[in-house]
């Protein structure tokens, strides 16, 4: 009789162990799925937060295109530094600065740098009015006379301007700006913009050479322009020399 007991606790003793087995597995699982499930997470929100140094953040194109001049785009501030008067340099030659109240004027009317307008003046005519070319180029800034319409005289100083100006501005349009380039367009035309500077005409890469080079270093504020310099020497003072006598101005060197 006393066996039968016994017999008892063994079949109960081992009903217990399965259980305690299955839960550990179980828990083990669990901790197990929700590490991977925080791994995962948490790369997932590295990235967009940029935790990799090569992320981009690209915004909508609908906020990029709705705004404009007026407008400061988005997470730009706008500037506080003050705006400078338009000036003349006075890296210029004599007979240049002889238009400066004129040039800064016909500039003002077409939202032009003055210093670039100055620059087109000094290298085609050096300020001389009475200005010529073989080709019927005349005065100030040398406009080809199909520019002006009938009836207009194109040695008129603020007529030749007008149209000057109006032509550069079309080239600053085209250009999306470029100076060098709206200076090429103004001596070779409109649509050498668009071309490769090597297709360009010997005339247009070199007019492009000096044309950007003095009004690089007279928009920086220099004192003088050692591309003036060079365009003089290489044969711009004798057209300086002509515009300084019909002024009337000293012939002065520089």
């Amino acid at each position: 009789m006393s066996s039968k007991p016994k017999a008892k606790t063994k079949d109960r003793a081992p009903a217990s162990k399965p259980k305690s087995k299955r839960s550990l597995r179980t828990l083990w699982l669990e901790i197990l799925f929700f590490i991977a499930l925080a791994v995962f997470g948490f790369s997932v929100v590295a990235q967009f937060l940029g935790g990799r140094s090569e992320t981009v953040l690209h915004f909508p194109p609908q906020l990029v295109e709705a705004t404009d001049v007026a407008t400061p785009r988005l997470y730009e501030a706008a500037s506080r530094r003050p705006v400078p008067e338009p000036n003349l340099s006075p890296t210029f030659m004599p007979s240049v600065q002889y238009w400066k109240d004129d040039i800064l004027n016909w500039s003002a009317d077409y939202g032009i740098d003055p210093n670039l307008a100055a620059t087109v003046m000094q290298i085609e005519s050096c300020g001389n009015p009475e200005a010529q070319s073989s080709v019927g180029a005349t005065s100030l800034f040398q406009v080809m006379p199909f520019h002006f319409e009938e009836g207009e005289n194109p040695f008129d100083p603020d007529t030749n301007a007008k149209r000057g100006m109006a032509y550069l501005l079309q080239g600053l349009e085209l250009s999306d700006g470029h100076a060098g380039l709206a200076l090429a367009g103004y001596n070779g035309g409109h649509g050498v913009i668009s071309r490769n500077y090597e297709d360009w005409p010997r005339e247009t890469q070199n007019y492009y050479r000096w044309g950007s080079g003095i009004y690089r270093e007279a928009s920086a504020g220099w004192d003088s322009s050692p591309t003036l310099a060079a365009w003089l020497a290489a044969g711009g003072r004798s057209l300086c020399h002509s515009a300084e006598s019909q002024l009337g101005l000293s012939s002065e060197s520089r």
